[in-house]
């Protein structure tokens, strides 16, 4: 069975992708070069970004087209973390809102990959 660790996104400035994600998760990368940085977060999940320009075979799409998810435990974490998030300037692309599976809301990292927080409904699935 294939289990997933590793999440890769393909960035326009390797190094300012870096900064970016190491006050995001407030670590430093585990492995980084001029054109790619990779972090491991507290979940195990492997996260790294790559220079568009190095990756073989090339790139087609752009930005937007997924997401990295983090879940919180409350709409009060939320709250807290979207009010962190608005302070550190980060571009919003949906404010806070109720939807089926919870209460969410979704910033842009500099490239435009989407970072979506959610407090899930309490009768939601998890």
């Amino acid at each position: 069975m294939l289990n997933p660790n590793f999440m890769l996104i393909y960035v326009k400035d390797a190094k300012r992708s870096r900064h970016f994600y190491a006050e995001l998760f407030d670590r430093d990368p585990v492995e980084e070069s001029s054109y790619f940085a990779m972090f491991v977060l507290d979940s195990g999940l492997k996260f790294a970004m790559w220079s568009r320009e190095k990756v073989l075979p090339a790139p087609t799409e752009q930005a937007g087209g997924s997401e990295l998810v983090f879940g919180v435990d409350s709409d009060a974490a939320l709250e807290a973390l979207y009010s962190e998030w608005i302070e550190r300037d980060l571009a919003i692309a949906q404010q806070p809102t109720r939807l089926d599976f919870g209460y969410s809301f979704v910033a842009l990292d500099p490239d435009g990959h989407r970072l979506r927080v959610y407090a899930p409904a309490e009768d939601a699935t998890q």
